[in-house]
């Protein structure tokens, strides 16, 4: 009996490695699929919108320039211009970061640094949580708090504004920041505090001389990504900008931004019609992809 047993017992072992052969093999082979599958279905969706956004400048005879810089959007009458949807955008977004950017660095700075380790488990979880919200609610926020406040306060006849997509946009983009920002605070290594420290920097003098600047990458990349939560926000826009066509020319005027423009139209246009609303998804996708080079190279920067 001892003699049998030994024998299988390299057999029973062989099985099993071979067992966990296939295992490991059918692993990775699902995993690369999975893989293959995100970016077929990012080139096939990027492929769609270019295609469909540059027939109108590549067989319809429309100038890209006069679509870019044109002042007019009214479809009725074969006029696309989108310079003042593009100059919302930005303000809008430039605005968001002017006000979000520096709420969410201190309060990042605060949960990381400051805060006993008690308040910061009770922040931290609320400030988690305002992502999760969905960006509608945000809006409905805007729509009965944000524009009355303005209205009444500034003396507007009408409170749908620039400056209330821009604190909607503020406030949607803080958890994005804090939540990145606090995390590449927390990844600065003890021993640069314990160095500032005791070199007699003040604890205020070494976060702001030494830990902030050795997570400048990581708040970088937070700040970008924060920006681009601003940049491609639609519900909530909707609700507070007003959806003017004109050019916006002080805080008080009524917008209609990129993303608002897509998702107002696109649900009856056709034709021509709907080809320039997908050239305005490229103008989009442009932008992203300017912000992930920016990304990358801050982040590229950030490791040497």
């Amino acid at each position: 009996m001892p003699s049998s047993v030994n024998k299988k017992q390299p057999e029973v072992i062989e099985r099993k490695n071979r067992s966990k052969y296939m295992m490991e093999h059918l692993s990775s082979k699902l995993f690369l699929f999975c893989a293959l599958l995100s970016v077929f279905s990012l080139l096939l969706i990027v492929g769609f919108v270019f295609y469909k956004g540059s027939h109108p400048f590549i067989a319809g005879g429309y100038s890209f320039i006069d679509f870019i810089f044109g002042m007019d959007w009214v479809p009725s009458e074969d006029k696309f211009g989108i310079f003042p949807m593009i100059v919302a955008s930005i303000f809008a977004t430039i605005g968001a970061l002017i006000i979000g950017v520096p709420i969410g660095l201190w309060t990042a700075i605060f949960l990381a640094e400051i805060a006993p380790k008690s308040v910061a488990k009770v922040i931290s979880p609320a400030v988690q949580l305002l992502a999760g919200i969905p960006s509608v609610l945000y809006g409905v926020f805007g729509l009965a708090i944000i524009i009355p406040f303005l209205q009444n306060n500034l003396n507007l006849a009408k409170g749908h504004s620039l400056l209330a997509v821009i604190l909607v946009l503020a406030i949607m983009m803080l958890p994005t920041i804090v939540t990145v920002a606090e995390t590449a605070i927390r990844a600065v290594p003890k021993s640069y505090r314990e160095g500032s420290l005791a070199l007699g920097a003040s604890p205020v003098g070494t976060i702001f001389k030494v830990v902030v600047p050795a997570a400048k990458s990581g708040i970088m990349a937070a700040v970008v990504l924060g920006l681009g939560r601003a940049i491609g926000e639609t519900m909530a826009v909707i609700l507070v900008a007003g959806n003017s066509l004109t050019l916006p020319t002080s805080l008080t005027d009524s917008i209609r931004p990129l993303t608002t423009n897509i998702a107002l139209e696109m649900g009856y246009a056709f034709g021509t019609h709907q080809e320039m609303l997908f050239a305005t998804g490229i103008v989009l996708f442009s932008f992203i992809l300017i912000l992930n080079f920016v990304l990358a190279r801050i982040s590229s920067k950030g490791d040497k």
